[in-house]
């Protein structure tokens, strides 16, 4: 099997507040993404939203229907955003080929067209990381290079948080129905990401970190305003993060992550700020 997935369930917030760290991890936590050789998704009902990854070696990867979407085609009733996040790649869709480098992204729209993934050297392999929401319309299909991204240069070092926002599959850059992805990267010395927190109440959101060198962790934050809770990660981890919860995270050096996001519109501003001395 070269496609494999798991499911998660929605749950609430006041479930959570009886978690202890290890069903705060199975619930919320993916760290399984980046498997060689394979396709990998987790299946979330949060607006039912998935994410996954793709790592071809030798062989190319084809993106193919799992049971849970009912369809014979995996994007029928869907839509799909791609970055890369290794070695040089291709994704094709029907005749079309779309090579991409390290952080460069794909939005691939509704359709029955076949989809698969290649890497340019399997000992040096791609990297896909894979977003994907519910599609009602077949927008064209677009990559988006560094040069194209909508960038945001916030924070500061004073307060450990100076970074680049990178919005690459977002309203203005690409027409989705209610996909939007973009990369952060956090300079040298700032460890802070998304500060101040928040959340949204009206659609859900993924990070994934990346670019996190061996022995280090981020802090991902999550649960309600007044009673956080929090989940250690390591390299090409990915944490969902439900409507009720805040997100946010420090880590022990800086790194990267990638933010994707889906649901009721696609006002990328549309979001509840919780400043620091605001949060318990």
């Amino acid at each position: 099997m070269t496609t494999e997935y798991e499911v998660r369930y929605a749950v609430g917030q006041r479930e959570v507040k009886a978690y202890d760290t290890e069903q705060l991890r199975q619930e919320f936590l993916a760290d399984n993404i980046m498997q060689s050789g394979k396709v990998y998704w987790v299946y979330s009902h949060y607006e039912r939203f998935m994410v996954g990854g793709a790592v071809p070696l030798d062989k190319a990867l084809s993106l193919d229907s799992i049971d849970p979407l009912k369809s014979e085609t995996f994007l029928a009733r869907r839509e799909l955003g791609i970055i890369n996040v290794g070695g040089a790649g291709t994704v094709t869709v029907g005749e079309q080929c779309f090579e991409l480098q390290k952080e460069e992204a794909l939005y691939v729209g509704q359709t029955r067209e076949a989809v698969s993934f290649s890497s340019a050297d399997a000992a040096q392999p791609a990297k896909f990381y894979l977003n994907s929401a519910p599609a009602h319309h077949a927008f064209p299909h677009k990559k988006v290079g560094k040069q194209d991204a909508n960038v945001l240069h916030l924070g500061s070092q004073q307060t450990s948080n100076e970074r680049d926002i990178n919005q690459l599959i977002i309203n203005g850059v690409v027409q989705t129905c209610q996909l939007q992805m973009g990369l952060t990267r956090l300079n040298p010395g700032s460890v802070w990401n998304t500060m101040p927190a928040h959340q949204h109440d009206r659609r859900n959101e993924v990070y994934f970190y990346f670019d996190l060198d061996q022995g280090q962790a981020v802090s991902h934050f999550m649960g309600e305003p007044k009673e956080t809770r929090h989940i250690w990660v390591t390299n090409e981890s990915a944490v969902l993060s439900p409507p009720w919860s805040i997100h946010c995270g420090v880590g022990t050096s800086n790194y990267a992550f990638i933010w994707g996001m889906a649901g009721e519109n696609l006002d990328y501003d549309d979001m509840d700020k919780y400043p620091p001395d605001q949060l318990r």
